[in-house]
């Protein structure tokens, strides 16, 4: 069964918390044009083996769906059949090149060297320039009688699920559908560049079939031989 409210969060970030062991994803706070607050909660770690998050990034992105982006209102959009051309797809959408993609630690000391450090540098270079960010995944909220956890506005409101949402096995295997994958996509006007930030977990198989589901194991078909079957 696919996620429940798959769409694309629309909006400027206003704050940030990076993760920690205890809470293994980096917060976004974003605000959209009539002042709706959202948090983006972006995993940094797997709760299965291997922990470290597949990452990739594209510092000048670009797709058939960026077209569409702009021209979307402000917040969130859900993502269904009549909006289908603005859905993400890792292994059908040819999005990116899967074996670019590198495991990084959720946190470890030094500087640039972990999925906290490389998200929070684009996250800040979008607040610092008003860029607009655009999150794809499953929707929560709102929860008008539970404030946010992390930056406690109410009512509570975000999205989660900014990762590949297909391949995966075990209590997960629910969550799988096909054109219903995460990411973020930053848009920096001045320069007119898109950013696109891609994550998946080791754990999950880049074969699938039509319902996202895995067709072959995750150790036969990883993201370094991607590219060689869909099924």
């Amino acid at each position: 069964m696919p996620i429940s409210h798959y769409g694309v969060l629309k909006g400027k970030v206003t704050d940030s918390m990076k993760g920690n062991e205890d809470s293994p994803h980096y917060q976004v706070l974003v605000e959209d044009d009539q002042g709706t607050k959202y948090r983006i909660a972006i995993n940094i770690k797997s709760q299965s083996y291997p922990s470290e998050v597949l990452y990739f990034v594209s510092d000048d992105f670009n797709s058939g769906n960026i077209t569409l982006l702009p021209g979307i209102p402000s917040g969130f959009t859900e993502i269904n059949d009549n909006r289908s051309g603005l859905a993400l797809d890792y292994i059908r959408g040819n999005l990116f090149d899967p074996k670019k993609m590198i495991p990084l630690p959720a946190d470890t000391p030094g500087p640039d060297n972990d999925l906290n450090d490389k998200i929070n540098y684009y996250i800040e270079k979008a607040k610092n320039e008003k860029a607009v960010i655009y999150a794809y995944g499953d929707k929560w909220g709102p929860e008008p009688d539970k404030p946010d956890q992390y930056f406690n506005f109410l009512p509570g409101n975000g999205i989660h699920d900014i990762h590949m949402n297909q391949g995966n096995v075990g209590k997960w295997e629910k969550d799988n559908g096909t054109w219903q994958d995460g990411g973020v996509l930053i848009y920096f006007e001045e320069s007119q560049k898109w950013i696109g930030i891609f994550l998946a977990f080791q754990s999950q198989s880049w074969c699938t079939d039509d319902q996202g589901n895995a067709t072959r194991p995750v150790s036969e078909c990883n993201y370094l031989n991607a590219g060689k079957s869909k099924k």
